[in-house]
């Protein structure tokens, strides 16, 4: 055995539990408006404490720790905190990355270890619906900004003559639309096309409802409760997955479905993560995201719906296009891609 190996192997151990132990410290952060509350400039804890309203012996702690991790900054002259530039961007505003977002699915799905645990040994699924709000409220919230970023601006232009369709008015799918951000986006980019959210769990549609409520949607955008595999309607010049077909129990069903809805020279745009057919090419920090997401959240959920699929979180293009084919789409191209995420084009 040689020990550099093993010193090597456990520093990046503690590495990974330092990281795990302060996902906690971050969700603090992001439910007090710690981050917020930094971002208006270098306090001493006592200082943030004032500004606050918050215990300056915990508040102590988490500067320190947030320091130390280098999600804070440290000017040791002064003894103050402090949030540069980049690092209030991460955390601190909703329309950025919305990194501490990302940590609030993490202890969500977490909470779900012992069911998850034994899960392995049954085989049984977990559904999305079983899971603590944090999960798909957290989702939501740190999906949001990369959807805000790139689905107008860069995704919708990809695609052939959808653009055009939705400016003079087009009938839109959003389905597996969740608490309903993909879906609001696209109504408010395209006055003219009306727009209808469907998602078979009923508490992120009711949130939907009433996010759209609050931001004066009125009948430009609706929300029903309803599986990819049974949603209503037909003649859509566009329909929308974003990051769920993985998740589903039968893909082939739900992409059926999808053809069955779309008008004849209507657009399926499906977006998914971002994978490698080579599982060796995943072995990534965000391919490692994405499996342990994966066990926790996307084969739990496959599992537990009808059809008993499991595609997982780093799928594949593949696999992607084998669920396409086999619902009897012919056309099938990259449109786009980002760090986290693949584009596709969908047609009959």
């Amino acid at each position: 055995m040689d020990q550099g190996k093993v010193n090597a192997f456990l520093e990046r151990s503690v590495a990974d539990l330092a990281a795990t132990d302060a996902a906690g410290s971050v969700v603090v952060g992001h439910r007090l408006g710690l981050y917020r509350a930094l971002a208006r400039g270098p306090v001493t804890p006592a200082e943030f404490a004032g500004r606050t309203g918050c215990h300056v012996r915990y508040l102590t702690e988490w500067l320190r720790g947030q320091a130390a991790g280098g999600y804070v900054g440290f000017d040791a002259s002064s003894g103050r905190f402090f949030l540069s530039e980049e690092q209030a961007f991460c955390l601190a505003d909703p329309e950025g990355p919305n990194v501490p977002a990302a940590f609030l699915v993490a202890l969500g799905m977490l909470r779900a270890e012992p069911r998850i645990t034994e899960a392995f040994r049954t085989g049984a699924g977990v559904g999305w619906h079983e899971h603590e709000e944090d999960v798909f409220v957290g989702c939501d919230a740190f999906f949001r900004p990369g959807y805000a970023a790139s689905l107008v601006p860069e995704w919708i232009p990809a695609l052939e003559g959808v653009e055009a369709k939705l400016v003079a008015g087009a009938r839109v799918a959003d389905v597996g639309c969740g608490l309903g951000s993909s879906s609001m986006l696209l109504a408010e980019a395209f006055p003219r096309s009306s727009v209808v959210g469907f998602d078979y769990h009923e508490q992120s549609i009711a949130l939907a409802r009433e996010r759209a409520a609050e931001r004066g949607l009125g009948g430009r955008v609706v929300f029903e409760v309803a599986s990819a595999q049974s949603f209503a309607g037909e003649g859509f010049d566009l329909v929308t997955m974003f990051d769920c077909l993985h998740d589903m129990g039968d893909p082939v069903g739900a992409a059926r479905r999808v053809w069955e809805a779309l008008a004849p020279d209507g657009t399926w745009l499906l977006v998914e993560p971002l994978a490698s057919d080579r599982v060796e090419e995943n072995f990534t920090p965000v391919g490692r995201l994405y499996y342990s997401a994966s066990t926790f959240l996307c084969v739990p959920s496959g599992l537990s719906q009808p059809g008993g699929c499991a595609l997982g979180a780093q799928a594949g293009e593949a696999a992607i296009r084998g669920v396409l084919a086999d619902a009897g789409f012919t056309r099938f191209r990259r449109a786009a891609e980002t760090a986290f995420n693949v584009v596709f084009e969908v047609r009959r």
